[in-house]
C-alpha cells in the first residue's frame, strides 16, 4: 500500500484533509500531466476535451482532439464552421449530439460572450451540452476556481471510498455523491485535485480490477475495509433492450452512392445516411425519389448486421441497388448528395454508413 497520508482520523475536518492531501500527493508522483489539452491550457481546449471524453476513453479521444484542434484552433473558427464539417471530424466518436451541441455552444460563446467562456458556473452550465460537472472541470482546471466535479471516474472512486450504496443514475445517490465531492474538494490546488480524481478512476480505481495496492486512499476506503470493492458503485437495473429493424437502400451509380441528411433531432441527427425503409419492399422508396423501373440494373440484399444504441438494438439490412443512370433525387425539405467513393466529400457519416461505405467496393466486385 502506498501511504500518502497519516492514519485514519476521527475528526471530520482531518478526514477531509487526509483524503484530499493523499490524492494530491499521489497526483504529484503519478498523475497525468502530458495530455494534449493540458499543454498551453485554455478554456477552449479543456472544454473540447471534456466533451470528447464523455463516455469515451482518453486513448480514443487524443487523435480526434488533435485533428479537431488543427482544423478549428479557436472557438471563433469553430463557431464560423459548418456543422457538416464538425460532424465529419466527429465521425467514429459516437454520441453525435455532443458534436451538435459543441457547435451550438461555440456560436453562443462567440455571439454573446465575445469568444470568451463565462467564468460564472451558472452561465457556463447553461450552454448546450455543458452540465454541472463539465462546467466545474473547465473553471477549476483553467481558472483554478474551487468547484467540485463528478464524472463517471470520480463517482466510482467516491462511491467505493465512502461505501455509497445504490446506482449513481438515481438522483438521491447522485446528490449524495455531489455532497461528498464538494466536501472533499480543496480550496487550493483544485485544478490538480480534480485532475487527480479523474486519473484515479481511470488508472487505479478502475471498473473491474481496482488496483487497491496502488491507491493513496486505501487506508480510509470503506469498500476495501468491507472487501466489497466491486459492489460500488451500484449497478444499473438490468433491462432488456428492444430490437428494431430497418433496411438501407444503397443507391449506386458510377462510383457514387446517394446519401441523405438526417433530421437534426433523433438518431444520427444531422449526419448523412442511406435512405431507410421499414421492410425489404423498397418500391415506395423508389417512387418517392422518382426512380423508374428501367433505371434499375440490379437489386441485391447484403448481409444484415446489428448496431447497438444505448436504449435499443437496430438490425440493419443493406440493399444494394445498381442504377444505370443518375436520377435527380431532389426531395422537398430533404438535403442529399451523391457521395463519390473515390473522392469522398467531408461530411458527417453515421457509423454503420461509414462501415458499409468501406465494404462497398468489395461487394461491387463480387
Amino acid at each position: 500500500m502506498m501511504q500518502f497520508a497519516p492514519n485514519y482520523y476521527s475528526n471530520k475536518e482531518q478526514i477531509v484533509s487526509a483524503f484530499s492531501d493523499a490524492i494530491l500527493a499521489w497526483y504529484e508522483k503519478f498523475g497525468r500531466k502530458t495530455l494534449p489539452w493540458q499543454q498551453e491550457k485554455t478554456a477552449y481546449k479543456v472544454w473540447l476535451s471534456e466533451i470528447m471524453l464523455q463516455q469515451t476513453q482518453v486513448t480514443t479521444v487524443i487523435p480526434y482532439f488533435e485533428r479537431f484542434l488543427q482544423r478549428f484552433p479557436t472557438i471563433i473558427e469553430l463557431a464560423n464552421g459548418h456543422q457538416d464539417e464538425v460532424l465529419h471530424l466527429w465521425t467514429g466518436l459516437g454520441y453525435y449530439a455532443r458534436a451538435r451541441n459543441l457547435h451550438k455552444a461555440a456560436q453562443i460563446v462567440a455571439r454573446d460572450y465575445s469568444g470568451e467562456f463565462p467564468t460564472n458556473i451558472e452561465q457556463l452550465n447553461a450552454l448546450p451540452g455543458i452540465g454541472r460537472s463539465t462546467a466545474a472541470a473547465i473553471l477549476s482546471s483553467v481558472y483554478k476556481l474551487p468547484h467540485a466535479i463528478l464524472d463517471g471516474n470520480v463517482k466510482r472512486t467516491l462511491a467505493r471510498s465512502f461505501a455509497v450504496e445504490g446506482w449513481p443514475g438515481q438522483k438521491s445517490v447522485e446528490n449524495q455523491l455531489w455532497q461528498i465531492a464538494e466536501t472533499h474538494t480543496p480550496e487550493q490546488d483544485v485544478d490538480k485535485y480534480n485532475q487527480a480524481m479523474m486519473d484515479m478512476g481511470a488508472l487505479v480505481c478502475t471498473r473491474s480490477k481496482p488496483k487497491c495496492d496502488l491507491c493513496p486512499v486505501e487506508f480510509m476506503c470503506q469498500a476495501k475495509a468491507q472487501q466489497r470493492q466491486l459492489d460500488f458503485p451500484g449497478k444499473k437495473p438490468k433491462k432488456e433492450k428492444p430490437v428494431k429493424e430497418t433496411w438501407f437502400a444503397m443507391l449506386y451509380h458510377d462510383d457514387q452512392v446517394w446519401l441523405e441528411q438526417r433530421p437534426q433531432v433523433g438518431i444520427w441527427g444531422g449526419l448523412f445516411c442511406f435512405p431507410q425503409h421499414e421492410n425489404q419492399h423498397i418500391e415506395q422508396l423508389f417512387d418517392q425519389r422518382a426512380i423508374k423501373e428501367n433505371m434499375v440494373d440490379d437489386i441485391r440484399i447484403l448481409t444484415a448486421f446489428r448496431h447497438t444504441f444505448s436504449h435499443y438494438h437496430l438490425d440493419i439490412t443493406p440493399i444494394l441497388v445498381k442504377l444505370n443512370q443518375q436520377p435527380s433525387l431532389v426531395m422537398e425539405g430533404q438535403q442529399g448528395l451523391w457521395y463519390n467513393l473515390s473522392q469522398p466529400k467531408e461530411v458527417g457519416l453515421a457509423a454503420p454508413v461509414k462501415q458499409l461505405l468501406h465494404s462497398l467496393p468489395y461487394e461491387l466486385n463480387d
